[in-house]
């Protein structure tokens, strides 16, 4: 994927494509809640966009309708918008670490598991 960021519109999308596998545009639009319900001309204008930026691609063609897959995996578009957020921190992952301890949003099972990250991390020798 081109470093273009994922809007949550197209996220959303995106979701549905790693949930559900291949979907034609109106499988897509049928995933969003029916009070929520996009127009047609609406989603297939984001999947043009989510294939411009190669997050998708089209993998057959049923009738006249084209059926898209994730070209990306999901936790590729979840690093890459973690590394987005860093960046708008200047950088520092500690401001959003503090924020997210503090206002507990982690569970203690989290907490645990980045413990063992850091501890692994620590042992690598890469710890910055």
């Amino acid at each position: 994927m081109h470093s273009a960021t994922l809007s949550r519109l197209e996220l959303r999308i995106m979701q549905t494509l790693w949930s559900n596998g291949p979907c034609s545009i109106r499988t897509l639009l049928e995933a969003f809640p029916r009070q929520e319900r996009l127009a047609y001309t609406t989603v297939q204008t984001v999947v043009n966009r989510l294939e411009a930026k190669r997050a998708i691609r089209r993998v057959t063609k049923v009738s006249n309708a084209h059926v898209f897959e994730a070209a990306i995996s999901q936790a590729s578009a979840q690093h890459r918008m973690l590394d987005e957020l860093v960046a708008w921190f200047g950088g520092k992952p500690l401001p959003i670490m503090t924020h997210l301890i503090e206002s507990g949003r982690l569970t203690d099972e989290e907490v645990r598991e980045a413990r063992k990250a850091l501890q692994r991390l620590t042992r690598k020798g890469k710890n910055k």
